[in-house]
């Protein structure tokens, strides 16, 4: 059984119950069935703090994962998967800036996220961009809402 929780410091004034079904099927496209990992919404001023802290970037992103596994030698039959931060001002701004909906975009950044606490990783290469930007596709399209316009 996965678990996820979805911490809201933010204080968002909409329903993002719908990311539910986003996580789970991410989740079952990549064969994960017990796992455990935080959603934490967050400010870009909180969001910039993290980056230049881990990262060493000073300015904010649209989302951060922090990948507690570092290996496939699991040793526990629950993968702690780790914590995505997702800044929802900077996900309002580029929905508005992509032309699309703040559901898609806020979807689209949960499973950037989750893929990256799964492993991947599009900053090492075309071939490995191409197949996480894929995945993250075949999720979304899954779904009225969060299909391409």
């Amino acid at each position: 059984m996965n678990e996820f929780k979805i911490v809201d410091e933010y204080g968002c004034n909409f329903d993002y119950s719908y990311l539910d079904k986003i996580i789970n099927k991410t989740l079952e496209m990549e064969g994960v069935d017990s796992s455990i990992f935080s959603i934490v919404f967050i400010d870009d001023e909180k969001m910039h703090e993290l980056n230049k802290t881990y990262r060493g970037i000073d300015r904010t992103t649209d989302v951060l994962s922090f990948a507690f596994e570092d290996n496939n030698k699991l040793c526990y039959n629950i993968r702690q998967l780790g914590e995505i931060f997702v800044s929802i001002p900077r996900m309002q701004q580029q929905a508005k800036e992509y032309g699309h909906s703040e559901v898609r975009e806020l979807s689209f950044l949960v499973v950037h996220g989750l893929l990256h606490l799964l492993g991947y990783d599009h900053t090492k290469g075309e071939k490995e961009e191409k197949e996480m930007f894929s995945k993250q596709e075949l999720v979304l399209d899954e779904f009225e809402e969060t299909k391409r316009s």
